[in-house]
């Protein structure tokens, strides 16, 4: 029988002796406006190297990373490595204003980091304004022996996007001056194709090559920026054996539902008759009467026939299946037993939901009764600063950045999920908070969804750290009765977890990572609004306990 150590214990370990293991890899990424046509129309977009998707980068555990980041568009802009631990490096995180200044047009920096303790898919993106549209792309990180199951005949990194047929940042400019929502998307896309449900699109739709009895490890991402979505190989089922970057306990499903930020890896056996079937992806709207995009983006899985047949289409859920989403979701299991940390020392209770400000006589206010869109958490609504990264302001102890008082519970408890929020409890408070958590401190978090103006299945992204997922419930959580159905035996891995509609989950992490870690809501439009906040984790003893120099070249603000 495997004995079972903690996973933090076995990744601080390690890190002691990553420097001589690892190989060494250097890139060059240059931002830059590339012409591409989608939906019959010409655009210029930001790309990386002129790709969209971006570059794949594939490394093994242990390796070291070293991306130079040249700007050469219009736009500040940082890449953030999502769901990579940045242990010590939290100088290339990414997220603009919170662990470095922007990269201005002309200028450059060069990300440093090693990837450590993680094996499966991860992805890297831009992480200002909404660059992440088109700025994205995978990072495989490979195991340095064997994987846990029968090794695939291929692996094919499979890229879900979000597709505007405006400039993206002309989108969010607008949303933000006015106050109202920002206009959904035109498209999903599959690798970067809208599919041949679109107009002008069935040329360059996606096809995936596959042979008669092989069997593919396909590995999804959902970079799309405000929607979750819903995935079927028409006549295929899908085994899970991974997400965002942790092994799972294997599981069979016909349909897989990931949120934006998340990853999961799939065994599937092509073991159908020779011909091509599509791979479907649409959204999963929770929401009560929100608008959102309805369209479907579709891929071909092609057998290799001579002459492609008109390939067969998925039925996928209804766009507000919940039971479906939920029952995906809490599928999920570490690959082995785990020791969970202990004993919590900080037991936190978070509220995430929507809002809205009343509107000042200068302001222009689009949203619902002359207001501006809100969203917090615990009635927060974060605001990035301007001058100043706040790792920055931090680690130089300039304390007009931000102040240390997030509140720990919400400042005023109420039935979060009532069919009738109190108005009264609709507007936030605008501020740059963090958390203050010393080092080594274990952290368990009760995310609470609220019902203020519409409830929503939100997908909640960690930095800079991975967090077991205790339980997952609807309604208000009760201790007293909700922490009998925790997993404490095996409980799943990962960096971003859905908070379900009208709902709440409970994560445990251990703040054994110095630096500053924002903690944000993956729908791109609910951060725009609010729905972040930052964990600043404290240095602890000695050099391997405490945050590294800034780099020589980090940027200025």
């Amino acid at each position: 029988m495997m004995k079972s150590w903690p996973l933090f214990f076995l990744l601080g370990f390690a890190f002691l002796f990553s420097s001589t293991n690892g190989e060494y890899h250097y890139h060059e990424f240059v931002v830059q406006e590339t012409p591409v046509k989608r939906l019959c129309k010409a655009h210029n977009i930001m790309t990386v190297n002129g790709q969209f998707p971006g570059p794949t980068l594939e490394v093994y555990d242990g390796d070291t990373l070293e991306v130079k980041v040249t700007n050469k568009g219009k736009y500040n802009l940082t890449i953030h490595w999502h769901g990579v631990r940045q242990m010590r490096t939290a100088w290339s995180d990414g997220p603009e204003f919170v662990t470095q200044c922007p990269i201005r047009p002309g200028e450059s920096y060069t990300y440093r980091f090693t990837v450590l303790g993680q094996i499966g898919t991860l992805w890297w993106h831009a992480h200002s304004s909404w660059l992440r549209a088109t700025v994205y792309g995978a990072l495989i990180i490979h195991p340095k022996g064997d994987y846990p199951f029968k090794k695939p005949d291929r692996e094919i990194p499979i890229i879900l996007g979000e597709w505007w047929d405006q400039n993206p940042i002309d989108v969010v400019r607008e949303a933000t001056r006015t106050g109202a929502a920002p206009n959904n998307s035109d498209a999903f896309t599959v690798n970067g194709q809208p599919g041949d449900l679109y107009q002008c699109s069935s040329k360059e739709t996606t096809i995936f090559p596959v042979k008669a009895g092989e069997t593919n490890l396909l590995r999804f991402i959902n970079a799309a920026l405000n929607t979750e979505l819903f995935i079927s190989i028409a006549n295929h089922t899908m085994t899970i054996v991974g997400s965002d970057a942790s092994y799972n306990k294997q599981f069979t499903t016909s349909v897989l539902m990931l949120g934006p930020g998340q990853t999961t890896d799939v065994l599937v056996t092509f073991n159908q008759n020779s011909g091509s079937y599509y791979l479907a992806a649409r959204a999963y709207a929770s929401a009560q009467g929100v608008p959102f995009d309805n369209t479907t983006t579709t891929a071909i899985i092609d057998y290799g026939t001579t002459k492609m047949s008109k390939p067969v289409l998925p039925t996928l859920p209804a766009y507000n299946d919940t039971q479906t989403a939920t029952k995906f979701a809490t599928s999920f299991r570490s690959l082995y037993n785990v020791k969970l940390p202990g004993p919590i020392a900080e037991n936190l209770f978070f509220t995430v939901g929507l809002g809205l400000f009343n509107c000042t006589a200068s302001q222009k206010c689009g949203g619902p009764n002359g207001t501006r869109f809100a969203a917090s958490m615990n009635n927060v609504s974060f605001v990035l600063p301007s001058t100043f990264s706040i790792l920055q302001a931090h680690h130089q102890g300039v304390g007009s950045v931000y102040n240390a008082s997030f509140p720990a519970v919400p400042p005023l408890q109420f039935d979060y999920t009532a069919k009738n929020v109190s108005r009264k409890l609709w507007q936030p408070t605008a501020g740059t908070q963090v958390y203050k958590v010393k080092y080594g401190s274990v952290v368990q978090v009760v995310l609470q969804g609220t019902n203020i103006f519409a409830a929503e299945n939100h997908p909640i992204h960690l930095h800079g750290n991975d967090f077991y997922i205790l339980g997952q419930g609807f309604g208000n959580f009760d201790p007293k009765k909700d922490t009998s159905s925790f997993n404490l035996i095996d409980p799943p891995l990962r960096n971003t977890v859905g908070v379900p509609v009208n709902g709440w989950a409970v994560i445990r992490w251990v703040g054994d990572n110095p630096g500053v870690w924002l903690m944000h809501c993956h729908l791109d439009v609910h951060i725009t609004w609010g729905l972040a906040m930052a964990f600043l984790v404290e240095d602890g003893v000695g050099e391997l306990e405490s945050l590294e120099p800034p780099p020589t070249d980090l940027p200025l603000c």
